[in-house]
């Protein structure tokens, strides 16, 4: 089964290559003297495979880590490679997102085409994966709807994150999945911006240029401190997952630029409540 790394998985690669470097000690270096492949060791370091805590404990001996500090290393090897909801459909998620995504405190999303999966209704959904997927059978459609309500539940949780999206104006205007289907979605949405963890904002037409002309993308952050932002783009060709400081702060930036030049909540709540009527 392949290994989607959880946010405690890559924490734990970063301490591992931390530590490594601190030792002045080359991936070879440590390979050799745990009678292990140097690719073993780079996979640990770059949460390429699931770790497994007698390994862990391995790695730490040689690197002298004393406790407390290499039982919370190995209790975080052990949590890191449980398995999430989300390895029951390997086949429909083939990225990380949705194992990052179901740890985050704080989701922000710029998305010009379409409303955020975590808010899609089920007939929206169906609509959006049969055009966009080109999936060859219906099972194969009803598969990824059926995970994507369960991606869903994240949000009925006590500790549900805040989510924070911003879409186009389009959005609203294309009717896709047919008019009764968009009407129900819309409504939906005006339901779903009164949750109090749930920001809608909808950038209208009358702005021209602005800093969303590049794409979409995902911002998530977590509650641990010891965990950075991940910027998330989504593109055909592959997922691209960014952490380094420079990009986390060029994607905060720009999302700010968009979410200055947006309607506010309110204003895209009154906005979205129109265009459901008028869609009657």
């Amino acid at each position: 089964m392949t290994y989607r790394p959880t946010v405690r998985g890559r924490r734990l690669a970063r301490e591992l290559r931390k530590l490594r470097e601190e030792q002045g000690l080359t991936l070879q270096e440590v390979a050799d003297r745990l009678d292990w492949s140097r690719a073993t060791v780079s996979r640990l370091e770059t949460s390429q495979t699931r770790p497994r805590p007698g390994d862990i404990a391995d790695i730490l001996d040689l690197y002298g880590v004393p406790s407390p500090d290499r039982d919370a290393l190995i209790t975080l090897a052990r949590q890191a490679g449980q398995r999430g909801w989300w390895t029951a459909y390997q086949d429909v998620f083939a990225g990380s997102y949705v194992a990052l995504e179901d740890e985050a405190s704080h989701i922000r999303t710029w998305d010009p085409q379409l409303i955020h999966g975590l808010l899609q209704t089920e007939e929206y959904s169906r609509a959006v994966i049969t055009a966009g997927r080109l999936l060859p059978a219906q099972e194969d459609i009803e598969r990824r709807i059926a995970a994507r309500k369960i991606r869903q539940a994240l949000l009925d949780r006590e500790s549900a994150p805040r989510l924070q999206v911003i879409f186009d104006e389009a959005v609203l205007r294309r009717p896709i999945g047919g008019r009764e289907v968009m009407r129900a979605q819309l409504e939906s949405l005006v339901e779903a911006v009164k949750r109090p963890t749930v920001t809608v904002q909808v950038l209208p037409f009358t702005q021209g240029g602005h800093a969303g002309l590049d794409g979409r993308f995902t911002i998530l952050s977590y509650p641990d401190p010891a965990d950075p932002d991940i910027a998330y783009v989504e593109g055909t060709m592959g997922d691209v997952y960014l952490e380094s400081s420079e990009a986390i702060a060029k994607h905060r930036d720009r999302f700010d630029r968009i979410e200055a030049a947006a309607l506010s909540p309110e204003e895209s709540a009154h906005l979205i409540a129109e265009a459901a009527r008028s869609s009657l």
